[in-house]
This record gives structure tokens, C-alpha cells and sequence, in this order.
């Protein structure tokens, strides 16, 4: 289900202007935009190049209960190994890919953009930091990334940031259970919007438009929902080398310690080569991204490339979310959706409104599968798995009774992403007693929730929970604040900033120690917010082949 080697030819190429490293979103659309311009790219990933043709089979194993969701992507083994020492037992692999497309191949699609305050956290509120760029200084980017991925939205959220365009495509209209939610919601004077999402409302840049198939994640078999191989493939069409299935070891650098001069990678069959280029990009996300520089270890940089600082790896930041889940006497979605397609920003931060952002996503359940519910005891939720012990699920006759009583498929659910604050104590570093394939330290995750965010979780079950019984909903349940699930978004670990002890990378993403390194990906990122930060990451992509085309160019 992954291409064939065949003859690939994995040898270091020539004459090469910039090699990027990582064919997710960032570098797909960094690939892409300076290929076109005339420049010699090369891109090398770690994982594999999969067929388009092979989706709808990776469909259909994940949608068979017994099959490990990890392996829909060929994730896991020696390769994805991780630890996790914090507070926090992290799954790091349960939303990633590693692949030509990277995580983008298995995500929801949503694609909110970060409100102007998320950049003036410090000298709006006296906490975090400041951003060393604007909203306006990224705002046409957003616009240039909706674009390009293909974001269908509409101009309807009161919450949102100025924008300067229509969004490329209209938004998916509202579902029945929306409607139910958005009742309950003009009773509390609550606004509720459509939800911007990379996903085709109609046919768009040569794709399909959305089919309907509800698996959103972890596969879209249509192609309808943006992935970043579209970009590999057009930054190809434009002379772009693509290397798969390259893990890159180390970036070395010159002999004055200020250029990187080669990186070194490994082949499938153990070869291991040194590619060289007058640039180089990292864009491999907030946790191998850190993880390469401090693997890339010399006597200039004893503690990792680029890390003088002894930032590369810290504040990492995460969006722990809630759920609150009811029944109600309505009938909610007969057919699957999948995906959001209403939400309310009404409670991302006010001024009058402490302490963190929260965003609400209105979910679209689908209709329960009576396979699944008979396999897992009637308790299809894995975040309920842990309590088995204790309330045990149902089997035989009660299981029956209990499918039984949900004839209308009547449950409601809704979501909340919640801020997370930076805080230098939460990070990234290289676990030595445990390695990669390649003998190489895996990485460790470690981290935890402060009272800012506790607080923060608990204000937002208030709401869900208001919403609920206002809605005349029954049965409600939700999560522990204290112990939220992960959105997988992995933020902060060589944050952007202009004093270099304060920040591992310029505002126009240069590595303050190396003059021909750059990083773009959510690791850059200063603060959270509380939206998904693929639509950010993609705008400071584009940014990114910008600065580079305007200081490098001829």
C-alpha cells in the first residue's frame, strides 16, 4: 500500500538550493512555492510515499474494530518509539503520520485562524509572551493559505480576526443536530457560526468534492479533504526532488559553527548519505523538529544545533479539550457527517472573561455502529476504557435493552478546545535509555496542566453543561477537568522571538544561531490560542518561501 522502490534513486543530489526536511504541510507548501520560482529543492522524509489508490483499503481496515488505528498510516515499531515522564501520560503517535503528506493525511481538516490577541498575550493580559509578529503581518498569508489548501467557510463568526477576502469555497451548511444546538444557544445569547475547514464544499483545485464518507479520521478516500502530498506533488511538477523514506540523522554544520553545510540521512537498505545545499529548511513538527537539533550535537553546540539559548525542546504547548455528552427526545443525524460544521467562538477570550480561550465544536455523532457497541460492551468511547474496572461495560441481554432505547440515534455532543499556556518546564528531550531503529534516543514528551488551564477546562463543562440542559437534553455526562483528553497539536518547542536567549529562531524564522537554517512548523509558535494550528503553520509557510525568495534570491 506504499509505493514500490522500485529503481528510486535516494542518492544526494547536486546543485541544490534548498533542502527541506519533512514533506508535511510546511514543507510541501515551502517546497512548492520556491520550486516554481526557479530554485533546486530537495525534500527528504522519514517515512514512506503512499498510494492514493490505497485509501479506500486503508478505510476500510480502520473501520474494522479489531484493527490497531496506528497501522492505517504504517505507524508504530522501533521507528515511533517515544516516552512520556511528565505529568501527562502522552500517546504521541495516536494522531501523527510520518509520511509524504505527514499528520495532514489523517486529520480533521478544521482550519480557524488565530485571533489577534493570541499574538499580544503579554501587553494585552501580563502573561506568556508576545509574538515578534502581528496578526496583520500574517493576515494575507492566511488568506494565501485558505487558498491554497482550499478552506470552505463562510464570513458569519463575530469572534473571527478581520479578513480580507471571501473564503474560497462556501461553507458546508448546518446539520439537523446543529440546528438543536443553535436553539438552545440563541436562548443564552450564545453565537454559533459555521466552522472554516480545508475540506471541498465543491470540486476545487483539480479534487473531489466531499463524498460523505465520515472518516475523516483517520482517511479521506476521496481526496476531498486537503492533505499536504497535493503540494508535494505540485512542488514535483515544478523540478522538486522528493526523497521518501530518508530518516535525517544530524544536520552538521561548517567549521565556524554559523552554516549548516549537509545533512545526514539513511536509506531503506542502510546507505547513509550527506546532502548538501545553501539552505535548509526543518519542518518536521513540535516534537522531531526539536528532537533533530538536539540529536545534531558537536563541540560548538554541545547541547544541540541551534540551541545556545537552551530553549530548543521548551515550552512545549498542547490543546487539552472536554467533551460533554447527553440525549435528547429530537432525532439527530440519521447519516454520518464526520466533521464540524458548527461551532462558537463566544467564549475565546473577552477581556472581562478569565482566564483562558475556549472553543466549542458542536459535534455531528455518528450513528452508533451496532458491531462496535456489541464488541466493546456497549462502550464504544475509549476514553471510558479506564473505568471498566469499576463500572464494568454491559453484555447479553442488558446490552441489548440499552441499543435498543437509542432507535433515533438521539445523542448530542460538544466539544471544547481549551488554552494552554507556554511554560519553559514543559518539553522536549531525548530519552537515551530508549532508541529509534537506528540507535538513536527517541524522544520524550513532558509536560502538565497548571490551574490556568484547570480553571479554564472547568469553565468550559459550565457551558457545555448549560448548553445541554437548556437544550432540554438528558443523560449528560463529561469529562474530568482534571484529566482531558489531547488535540494532538504539538506547539512551541523552538519558539520565534528577537532576543536570542529568549527564542530559537528570528521573526522571519531563522535559526538565531546558523545563518542558512530555517524552521517552519508549529514549533515556532510563541502561544497557543485555543483553535487548530494547521491554518497558522501553512501562513507561516508561505510567509517563510517569501523572506527566503527576497533575501536568497537572484
Amino acid at each position: 500500500m506504499t509505493q514500490s522502490d522500485g529503481e528510486v534513486d535516494r542518492s544526494p543530489r547536486s546543485g541544490t538550493d534548498v533542502c527541506i526536511i519533512g514533506a508535511g504541510v510546511a514543507g510541501a507548501l515551502v517546497a512548492h512555492s520556491l520550486a516554481r520560482r526557479g530554485y533546486d529543492v530537495v525534500v527528504l522524509e522519514a517515512g514512506p510515499r503512499f498510494e492514493f489508490d490505497s485509501r479506500r483499503e486503508r478505510m476500510e481496515q480502520a473501520l474494522r474494530p479489531e484493527f490497531n488505528r496506528l497501522k492505517v498510516w504504517d505507524m508504530g515499531g522501533q521507528r515511533d518509539r517515544h516516552s512520556s515522564s511528565g505529568d501527562v501520560d502522552y500517546a504521541l503517535n495516536k494522531k501523527r503520520v510520518k509520511g509524504v503528506g505527514g499528520t495532514t493525511l489523517h486529520w480533521l481538516g478544521t482550519t480557524p485562524r488565530l485571533h489577534e490577541e493570541d499574538f499580544e498575550m503579554h501587553s494585552r493580559y501580563g502573561v506568556a509572551s508576545d509574538w515578534p509578529i502581528s496578526y496583520e503581518d500574517l493576515r494575507p498569508y492566511y488568506a494565501a493559505a485558505e487558498a491554497e489548501l482550499g478552506v470552505a467557510g463562510a464570513p458569519d463568526n463575530p469572534f473571527a480576526p478581520p479578513r480580507e477576502a471571501d473564503y474560497p469555497m462556501e461553507a458546508f451548511p448546518p446539520s439537523r443536530s446543529d440546528s438543536l444546538y443553535a436553539e438552545a444557544c440563541e436562548e443564552l445569547d450564545i453565537a454559533v457560526h459555521s466552522v472554516p475547514q480545508a475540506r471541498n464544499s465543491g470540486p476545487y483545485d483539480g479534487r473531489s468534492q466531499c463524498l460523505g464518507y465520515s472518516t475523516c479520521i483517520p482517511v479521506c478516500p476521496s481526496g476531498a479533504k486537503y492533505s499536504g502530498d497535493v503540494h508535494i506533488e505540485k512542488a514535483e511538477a515544478e523540478g522538486a526532488t522528493v526523497i521518501d523514506r530518508v530518516p535525517v540523522q544530524s544536520l552538521d554544520h561548517g567549521p565556524d559553527g554559523d552554516r549548516v553545510r549537509s545533512v545526514v540521512y539513511v536509506t531503506p537498505s542502510g546507505d547513509e548519505y550527506r546532502q548538501e545545499a545553501r539552505l535548509f529548511v526543518v519542518a518536521c513538527g513540535g516534537v522531531e523538529t526539536p528532537r533533530l537539533l538536539l540529536l545534531s550535537r558537536s563541540d560548538e553546540y554541545p547541547d544541540g544545533l541551534a540551541n545556545t539559548s537552551g530553549l530548543v525542546g521548551a515550552y512545549f504547548t498542547e490543546h487539552p479539550v472536554v467533551e460533554a455528552t447527553a440525549e435528547v427526545t429530537e432525532t439527530t443525524n440519521r447519516n454520518p457527517v464526520g466533521f464540524y460544521t458548527s461551532a462558537s467562538q463566544e467564549f475565546y477570550r473577552q477581556d472581562d472573561q478569565p482566564p483562558g480561550s475556549i472553543y466549542l465544536q458542536f459535534e455531528n455523532i455518528d450513528p452508533e455502529s451496532p458491531l462496535d457497541a456489541g464488541i466493546e460492551g456497549g462502550d464504544t468511547d475509549p476514553r471510558q476504557n479506564k473505568l471498566d474496572p469499576f463500572q464494568g461495560d454491559e453484555w447479553g441481554d442488558a446490552l441489548q435493552d440499552s441499543m435498543a432505547r437509542d432507535p433515533e440515534k438521539n445523542r448530542v455532543a460538544i466539544d471544547a478546545i481549551c488554552e494552554m499556556l507556554p511554560r519553559k518546564s514543559n518539553r522536549v528531550t531525548l530519552d537515551p535509555t530508549k532508541t529509534d531503529e537506528h540507535g538513536n534516543p527517541v524522544p520524550d514528551v513532558s509536560f502538565g496542566l497548571s490551574e490556568f488551564e484547570h480553571t479554564t477546562l472547568r469553565r468550559a463543562l459550565d457551558i457545555q453543561t448549560t448548553i445541554l440542559e437548556t437544550m432540554g437534553a438528558t443523560n449528560i455526562q463529561h469529562d474530568d477537568a482534571s484529566d482531558p483528553v489531547y488535540a494532538s497539536h504539538h506547539m512551541g518547542t523552538t519558539r520565534m522571538g528577537t532576543d536570542p536567549q529568549e527564542s530559537v529562531v528570528t521573526p522571519n524564522l531563522r535559526t538565531h544561531d546558523l545563518d542558512n537554517l530555517f524552521i517552519t512548523s508549529s514549533s515556532v509558535f510563541v502561544t497557543s490560542g485555543a483553535v487548530n494550528p494547521t491554518l497558522t503553520i501553512a501562513a507561516l509557510s508561505l510567509r517563510l518561501a517569501d523572506h527566503i525568495h527576497e533575501r536568497f534570491g537572484e
